[in-house]
């Protein structure tokens, strides 16, 4: 089965929360209205008498400038000051304790006769300018003067001892910094002149040319020898001499060429004879075709080409000892250029190292020396800027005569009120924070998580009805709006979401007295009965019970004979005016009703009457005053609890629910007694108007 529950809307709870807020402190005010008026009144008196009992003082006022600065002179710019906050530093050192000390020492050693009085100095800015206003407060004329005047005196004088400390401070420092530099750079001369003295920077220059040039050679050499070497092993020696054939093949110092273009004698007989026996070969070829192979010049050719074969193989023999010779040499030729590589590697390395010493003792002399030469020429500068430099702020305007002060008595009395009423709101939401009545239906659900039934608006009572009370629902009642509050009351028990059957047996009780509970009890009663039910309303607050006043009853026989003399039901038993309505009073006084609703009779008598009616509501004492509640609650098959609006303490009111539910009481809900009917949570509609509206038509 789906849930068929509403949803929650935060944006509505948080206005209903909001608005609840308002109210709730708007009622406060308009209750204590009087703190807040009370608190204004302190304020403004306490002010007054401050205005009155104030001696009478004086007020003197100079003014300064941030003054004009030749810029660009010749010594530089060496003293400056950090400008992004250079005006509230200025007023700070003004306003200082070293200056203000000063400025009284100072007049007292200028104006002896003057007497020492507090004097108060407040500075500003016009705005945009660097101007300082300056303003002295006191009560002697005289002295206020003098003493302003000395304060802009010892200002200037405390910046020029600062600028002075600063400069020799700075000086002592850069001093300091020369004596050291001049050192380092005599030591750092007297190893460059070292060095020069065993070695010549000229010698070393063109010996490492010479010898990276020559590097450069050997290695080109080495290179062609070694890829010669790798050629003839890699070559057989047909393909050797026929590489040695093309012009591209000649390799310095390679002795298998006579000259350029001309090959060695014993490759040139072995080409030779491999070409004649391949000529006689053809030549062979050609005869064959046409002789025997017995013919004299075949015999001849075959013969001749034997001994060129062998004489071929000599040569060839010779050759490849001659190709096996070359490599030898190669190898050695490598051998020897590897060596000597080496060698010149290692004197060109030392001569590195020399020439990159001398570099780096050039290179730190002449950092050294620049540093030296700029600290010098600043040390020259600030000894020279420190006669030049110029005052950053000097007198515009000097004291003026000191002449009374005109204190703005309206701005002070309103500042004193405006505290004053702060301080009442603060104090009633302070009270407010420890109070903890419920005021609005928002506060009841914030405050308990039971079921609401219903909200009762509030209804002034007037003076002939003072000794009564409030009056009892009646058929014709104009009280339209708080007639709908309790049959909404009744509509919520009738109908409300509870599995089984609908409780019969109802009691109504509060946590206090004065809550409204008899009442509720009442009109419940009624309207249930206008609705065409039975209804039988029980008076069970055995001690102080009222409503057979209400309606117009003796008090006895009641309830309290019934139960305890034996008083049949039907003599306690008394109608009402109000049809369907029946009513049992309370009877005598009794001191000790709670024995008597523990006992089978108090049971008998419930279930009788829920046997003669559809529904019995039962008027009980409030919980926390006397134990009689709890012990009848659970003989009901409900109990209805009301509160009242700022009347009742969510805190008492949690106990006796608790109690309540420590007896097993079925609680049905809570009424809402008493609330304001212009509450931003209590919504209605002008009944008076709609019953016009209705009956005109």
């Amino acid at each position: 089965m789906q849930d068929q529950s509403p949803p929650t809307h935060d944006r509505s709870t948080r206005s209903a929360h909001f608005f609840n807020y308002l109210h709730r402190y708007l009622a406060l005010l308009r209750k204590c209205w009087w703190v807040v008026a009370l608190t204004v009144a302190l304020g403004l008196g306490f002010q007054a008498y401050r205005i009155y009992t104030a001696p009478m003082t004086y007020q003197s006022v100079a003014r300064m400038i941030v003054s004009i600065k030749i810029q660009n002179l010749p010594t530089g710019a060496v003293y400056t000051e950090e400008l992004s906050n250079f005006l509230g530093t200025q007023q700070a050192l003004m306003k200082s304790g070293t200056v203000l000390n000063r400025a009284f020492e100072r007049v007292q050693a200028n104006k002896p006769d003057l007497a020492a009085s507090p004097v108060d100095l407040q500075i500003s800015v016009s705005p945009k300018t660097t101007i300082f206003n300056l303003v002295a407060t006191g009560i002697d004329p005289e002295y206020t003067r003098a003493f302003l005047d000395a304060c802009m005196e010892e200002y200037i004088n405390l910046k020029k001892e600062m600028r002075m400390s600063t400069s020799e401070t700075t000086l002592a420092g850069i001093t300091a910094q020369l004596v050291s530099l001049e050192r380092d750079l005599k030591k750092q001369e007297a190893e460059l002149l070292d060095f020069q003295g065993s070695n010549s920077l000229v010698f070393l220059q063109e010996q490492g040319n010479s010898a990276g040039s020559y590097l450069v050679k050997l290695n080109q050499t080495f290179a062609v020898l070694k890829t010669e070497l790798q050629l003839l092993n890699l070559l057989d020696l047909d393909q050797t001499l026929e590489r040695q054939q093309k012009p591209t093949a000649v390799v310095a110092g390679d002795s298998s060429w006579n000259d350029a273009g001309s090959l060695n004698p014993l490759h040139s007989d072995y080409l030779k004879a491999r070409q004649e026996i391949q000529l006689r070969k053809a030549e062979l070829q050609e005869w064959s075709e046409v002789y025997r192979p017995k013919h004299p010049r075949i015999v001849s050719l075959n013969d001749e080409i034997a001994r060129r074969e062998k004489l071929l193989e000599i040569f060839r023999q010779q050759s490849l000892e001659q190709l096996e010779n070359r490599r030898s040499s190669l190898a050695l030729q490598m051998e020897n250029l590897e060596r000597e590589i080496k060698e010149w590697e290692v004197k060109s390395l030392e001569i590195s190292r020399k020439m990159a010493e001398f570099e780096r003792l050039r290179a730190n002399k002449q950092r050294t020396q620049g540093l030296y030469d700029r600290l010098l020429a600043a040390m020259q500068t600030l000894d020279v800027d420190k006669d030049l430099s110029q005052e950053s702020v000097t007198p515009l305007e000097r004291a003026s005569l000191a002449r009374p002060a005109r204190g703005n008595a309206l701005q002070t009395m309103t500042i004193a009120g405006l505290l004053g009423l702060l301080a009442g709101v603060a104090l009633l939401l302070l009270v407010d924070r420890f109070d903890d009545r419920p005021a609005s239906f928002t506060d009841l659900q914030d405050m308990f998580d039971e079921h609401v039934l219903g909200q009762i608006p509030l209804q002034q009572v007037t003076k002939s009805k003072t000794k009564a009370g409030v009056p009892l629902v009646q058929p014709n009642d104009d009280r339209h709006t708080f007639v709908e509050a309790y049959r909404n009351v009744r509509s919520s028990l009738l109908y409300m979401a509870t599995e089984g059957k609908r409780p019969r047996t109802i009691v109504v009780t509060s946590a206090i007295p004065g809550e409204g509970k008899s009442l509720t009890a009442a009109n419940l009663a009624i309207t249930m009965a206008q609705a065409g039910s039975r209804v039988v309303l029980v008076d069970a607050d055995l001690r102080k019970g009222q409503l057979h006043q209400r309606f117009g009853v003796n008090a006895s026989p009641g309830l309290e004979e019934v139960l305890a003399e034996g008083v049949p039901l039907a003599q306690a038993l008394q109608p009402t005016p109000v049809s369907n309505l029946m009513f049992v009073p309370r009877g005598k006084t009794s001191r000790n009703p709670g024995e008597l609703f523990l006992t089978q009779s108090t049971l008998d008598l419930i279930k009788e009457l829920s046997a003669q009616h559809d529904y019995v509501i039962i008027d009980t004492a409030p919980v926390m005053a006397v134990d009689d509640v709890t012990s009848l609650a659970h003989h009901a098959e409900g109990v209805v609890f009301v509160l009242r609006a700022r009347f009742t303490s969510a805190r008492v009111a949690r106990a006796a629910l608790e109690l309540l539910y420590q007896r097993e009481a079925d609680v049905l809900g809570l009424v809402f007694n008493g609330v304001q009917v212009g509450r931003s949570d209590y919504y209605y509609y002008k009944y008076k108007e709609y019953y016009t509206e209705y009956r005109s038509a």
